[in-house]
């Protein structure tokens, strides 16, 4: 068997999105939004998959929208790519989403609660370990709600280093599918024993395809891998022209932050180490900093590598 990637427009609408992935959607949505509790019962996909219409990934996301029957209308997003002020369109999309039900609903007090789940595959907020996080508008100091109509939850998918045998929840086995289908060659029994994980792997087994879908998703692909080639590049070669010119910027900086972001001040000998590191190392460094608990971990990770 060989999967295709859920990462890719084609693959995510199909799976999630498609008139026949009801069950797929909730089980997911159970996961991830209401922590592995089976909240969700129903829920009708207002957006749902256009075999006609994809999207050429020229704004690096792609969404799937749904109304559930606990009243909230919710839009799941796949964001690829990490743009400039990601934040910020963030609030923007899920006011403008939550204003526009106006055309369709007169009375804005009628207006459902809304709920936008962001999938990124690149790390968003570095001063913390957590993988999902979820956001809603809440007084200071009290921390009381204010109603409870407007939430905005991601998940990150380069925190997650779980492995197979690892794999203990709902969420934790819809994570690894997303972030892993493409390196499977099989089933494995622990996603099979959730039947909607089961479901999503024969949609997204590549020889299920048909010749028109495999002719759309193959493109997406390469353009995934192209555009993320793309952000790597200038990536490393901000590296090596920060060093040569001895003024801090590239990846070294970066790194230097996260760790700083993880640890409080570190000391100078640890700092000068870090420096001291092949591009190849300080990348490596750059993801598994989440797997470090404390600087006496760093200063053995800097030892060993």
């Amino acid at each position: 068997m060989k999967f295709i990637s859920p990462k890719t427009d084609f693959a995510f609408k199909k799976i999630f999105g498609s008139v026949h992935s009801q069950k797929i959607l909730i089980s997911f949505l159970n996961a991830i939004v209401y922590n592995n509790q089976n909240v969700i019962q129903s829920l009708k996909i207002i957006n749902p998959y256009n075999p006609g219409v994809t999207n050429t990934m020229k704004d690096t996301y792609f969404d799937i929208k749904a109304l559930l029957d606990n009243g909230y209308t919710i839009v799941i997003k796949m964001q690829i790519l990490k743009v400039d002020d990601f934040e910020k369109p963030e609030i923007y999309n899920l006011a403008k989403a939550y204003g526009n039900q106006l055309d369709a609903i007169q009375d804005y007090t009628m207006f459902p609660p809304f709920i936008v789940l962001t999938i990124t595959d690149f790390v968003l907020f570095e001063h913390i370990d957590k993988m999902i996080t979820k956001f809603r508008l809440k007084e200071q100091t009290e921390l009381l709600d204010y109603e409870d109509e407007l939430r905005l939850i991601f998940v990150e998918l380069p925190k997650f280093k779980k492995e197979l045998l690892e794999l203990e929840t709902l969420s934790d086995k819809w994570i690894y599918f997303i972030k892993s289908a493409p390196n499977l060659e099989v089933i494995p029994k622990s996603l099979a024993e959730v039947s909607e994980i089961e479901a999503a792997l024969k949609i997204a087994n590549r020889p299920n395809l048909n010749n028109k879908e495999s002719e759309k998703v193959e493109p997406q692909e390469k353009l995934m891998r192209d555009k993320q080639g793309q952000i790597s590049f200038p990536r490393n070669e901000g590296i090596e022209m920060g060093r040569e010119e001895g003024i801090g910027i590239g990846v070294v900086k970066q790194i230097l932050r996260q760790v700083r972001r993880k640890f409080g001040e570190i000391p100078p000998e640890i700092e000068t180490q870090i420096k001291q590191l092949s591009l190849e190392k300080l990348d490596i460094l750059g993801e598994e900093i989440f797997d470090l608990a404390t600087i006496p971990d760093l200063e053995k990770w800097i030892i060993d590598n």
